[in-house]
């Protein structure tokens, strides 16, 4: 994989320029984004639909989405260890048509354990296409700007939860889950598409070795980033995988009261991602810092506000804000310190999220089967993020010091 470094103001790197323009490609790579994260995140809001279609119980059918979890954790590193040798550009088509491949063989696919199958293989390219997505939008900007690039681009994850998951809700609800899973292929392929004809063709490195993108990962900074994402995010997740039950049996808010929340939600997503990637342009560490303490904070309110629907509201917005605003400053942060394991470290940081994903719904699971109240989630989230927040700090301690210097290159 090709390492282009990342231009630094004053540099006599030119930056990559896009065969159609900056705007266009940015534009592109979040409409992956948001493609990938609804393909992602869609199966959440059809889940009763898909489960009594294959004849399966709601807790049997969420095996599907830890079928795509797990495929997640494994692809990242394996299909950029594999990929090593490919251009950013020809990495990315690759991995869309192995979604897009995914994506179909779901809706083929006649029982519970073959669509599982399905499910995993779909998960595959979805931290690489992150990851190198992110990598490709700091390249076209100046250093300065990283963070705004990285940012915008990610947006479409939250942009995801904001529109493109409910809309699959619907299709599903009215065509069928497989109808659903079927756009979300056609728009992978567009995706597809676009990279064509929108993203530069940047020169792969056909002598580099699969080897030594492994052993660029002995950076200490890389590896406490990741465990920073693998904690950090988990108490969003312990909280989100049972908001609706929440809302239901505590709040006991009406069933049409429940979308609103979950648009809540994105919509904090979005402008959580949108505030971290200004701050990371401005000071990355107090970004990082900044997102995990105002989480725990959020968390820590979680179990004061469950019967108070504006106060649950507010909390249901600012949980995500804060964890979203962690995104860009890590991914970021890998950019500086992962010397020419870019692509890997980049598409390891979606692993760990999902990793995060596992950790808190695992939390949140265990603090309910020992009676401990839906409450008792915000405090294992907040507990999540004070973690992620001293292994953070643990990392600034350790580079100053190291007297390291930030490398870009």
């Amino acid at each position: 994989m090709t390492t282009d470094p990342i231009p630094t103001p004053g540099s006599t790197i030119p930056l990559v320029e896009a065969p159609h323009g900056r705007t266009a490609a940015l534009a592109l790579l979040t409409f992956g984004t948001f493609v990938v994260g609804t393909g992602e995140f869609a199966i959440m809001g059809m889940l009763p639909e898909f489960a009594t279609s294959l004849g399966l119980s709601t807790a049997d059918a969420g095996y599907a989405i830890t079928a795509y979890a797990l495929g997640v954790v494994v692809g990242a590193p394996l299909i950029t260890i594999l990929g090593a040798r490919l251009s950013r550009r020809e990495l990315l088509l690759v991995l869309l048509l192995l979604f897009c491949f995914g994506n179909v063989l779901s809706i083929a696919m006649p029982t519970p354990g073959l669509v599982e199958v399905a499910r995993f293989i779909t998960g595959l390219p979805h931290g690489a296409l992150f990851g190198i997505s992110a990598l490709v939008a700091a390249s076209m900007v100046e250093r300065k700007r990283r963070g705004w690039a990285v940012g915008r681009v990610l947006s479409g994850i939250a942009i995801s939860t904001l529109i493109g998951a409910p809309f699959s809700t619907f299709a599903a609800d009215h065509f069928g889950w497989r109808i659903a899973y079927l756009i979300i292929a056609v728009f992978g392929f567009v995706t597809f598409l676009g990279v064509l004809r929108y993203i530069p063709a940047d020169k792969p490195n056909r002598t580099n070795s699969p080897l030594r993108e492994v052993t660029a990962l002995g950076n200490a900074q890389v590896l406490l980033t990741l465990l920073t994402a693998a904690i950090g995010f988990g108490g969003m997740f312990a909280i989100y995988t049972y908001l609706t039950s929440v809302l239901v049996h505590v709040t006991q808010v009406p069933e049409w009261e429940v979308m609103i929340f979950m648009v809540i939600w994105g919509a904090g997503m979005l402008v959580g991602a949108n505030l971290g990637a200004w701050l990371v342009d401005r000071n990355i560490d107090l970004a990082a810092l900044l997102a995990l303490a105002g989480s725990a904070v959020a968390m820590v309110a979680f179990p004061a506000v469950l019967h108070s629907v504006p106060g649950l509201a507010l909390d249901v917005f600012l949980v995500p804000a804060f964890v979203n605003a962690l995104g860009p400053a890590l991914q970021t942060r890998l950019m500086d310190f992962a010397g020419d394991a870019q692509t890997l470290a980049a598409s390891l940081n979606h692993s760990a999220f999902n990793i995060a994903n596992a950790l808190g719904a695992s939390l949140g699971s265990l603090l309910l089967a020992h009676h401990y109240g839906y409450g008792a989630l915000g405090m294992g989230g907040a507990l999540l993020s004070v973690a992620g927040l001293l292994v953070y700090l643990l990392a600034v301690v350790l580079l100053k010091r190291g007297g390291q210097i930030q490398n870009a290159e």
